[in-house]
């Protein structure tokens, strides 16, 4: 079923004008240790609680706006053996025989894109086999560091931005987390060049990917005046994308945060679908139901980032006449003009009213939350709307 997801959304980006379009990976874990009788289970980080893994490929426009699956990987974890100290299950491993691989596996599912792909990527995916396999398939790339890597310059990375000045600052919006709200953070940027060298920890058996220095730029940003309590946004990201100028350099910074919206998709599978929910037996069922909810989940997603991008683009885009004339029709009360649909703003309203959204001046804008509920109700709507407007009448209006 994903594989059918993936060709859609190839199909899609062919069809839309999008000359870049970002690949943002990330991983989640499905918890169904609550379910005692569902059978072919791993363990999931705690290496007690039944469940299984999903890391998902999200393409996703250089405006923040899902388009669609590019691959969905799912896989159970044996539970460790022995007690005491932590043991590690791929120490001395060929990268693929590790969980690691699925880095690698998105990236190969990208290569189908008919427009340049950016891989995006959190700490978790700074592997330098991840970027010797994007220089070789010539994907660009923005990941962020997390290891002090050594490079044929010195000292070593931190080092050598802790030696280059901030070229200016410049604000952020910092999306509201669990413990915090959101919040508008200052932030000082600098960048630079530098070439990286292979780890020197890979024996040659164990070398399935011919590993070389690779030259590439770095862009780092720091909070500043960062408000008691809170952890201060740094982020080094490595990229391949030309930063030869402080607009390039803020544009590698925009494009990673949009980093956030494969988490907000892994949110709605949980939150809106309450796939954790689920009463099937087993987990070959389990990973197809997923694949049925994660294209409820993207769409979700897609109205709800599409609305605020073009607010004035007509729904029609992503809605169908029979659901937007059904929500027009129960909002307002008065018989719906079939010639003309709401704007995506206006319909991304109304289904959120729908959800229990009021809409006061300090709700902002309706979240993936109350849109999801308000999706649930727009679906009995529909079907109560195709029974008094069969195709036919409509035609005939």
């Amino acid at each position: 079923m994903i594989e059918l997801e993936q060709k859609a959304t190839i199909e899609r980006l062919k069809k839309e004008s999008h000359h870049r379009i970002l690949a943002v990976q990330d991983t989640t874990s499905f918890n169904f240790g609550h379910h005692k009788a569902t059978e072919g289970l791993g363990v999931i980080e705690n290496n007690r609680s039944a469940g299984f893994f999903a890391h998902s490929t999200l393409a996703v426009s250089d405006e923040g706006v899902p388009l669609g699956l590019f691959s969905q990987d799912v896989w159970r974890r044996p539970k460790k053996q022995g007690k005491g100290k932590k043991t590690n299950a791929h120490q001395g491993l060929p990268i693929t025989e590790k969980e690691s691989m699925k880095w690698l596996n998105g990236l190969y599912e990208t290569q189908a894109s008919p427009v340049q792909v950016i891989v995006v990527a959190d700490r978790e995916a700074d592997i330098y086999e991840l970027f010797q396999e994007a220089q070789r398939t010539g994907t660009d790339y923005i990941i962020r560091a997390t290891r002090n890597r050594c490079l044929k310059e010195s000292p070593k990375l931190f080092e050598t931005l802790d030696a280059c000045e901030f070229e200016a600052t410049f604000d952020i919006e910092v999306t509201r987390q669990a413990n915090q709200e959101a919040r508008i953070a200052e932030l000082g940027i600098r960048y630079t060049s530098v070439t990286l060298l292979p780890p020197k920890n890979r024996s040659k058996d164990l070398q399935v990917i011919d590993l070389s220095p690779l030259s590439i730029n770095v862009v780092e940003v720091i909070e500043l005046d960062v408000p008691d309590g809170i952890e201060p946004v740094h982020w080094i990201l490595l990229t391949t994308l030309a930063v030869d100028t402080l607009a390039d350099a803020k544009d590698v910074v925009r494009f990673y945060s949009y980093r956030w919206v494969v988490e907000r998709f892994h949110y709605v599978l949980k939150s809106g679908c309450r796939f954790e929910d689920s009463q099937l037996k087993s987990y070959e069922a389990l990973t197809r139901f997923l694949a049925l909810c994660s294209h409820q989940a993207w769409h979700i997603l897609e109205l709800t980032y599409q609305a605020r991008v073009t607010p004035d683009a007509p729904c029609d885009r992503l809605l169908s006449p029979e659901q937007w004339q059904a929500l027009q029709a129960h909002q307002t009360g008065q018989s719906v003009s079939f010639g003309a649909c709401p704007t995506l703003e206006e319909s991304a309203r109304y289904i959120a009213h729908l959800g229990g959204f009021i809409g006061r001046k300090s709700d902002g804008q309706p979240g993936v939350k109350v849109l999801w509920r308000g999706w649930q109700r727009l679906q009995d709507l529909v079907a109560m709307w195709n029974i008094f407007h069969p195709p036919k009448d409509v035609g005939n209006v």
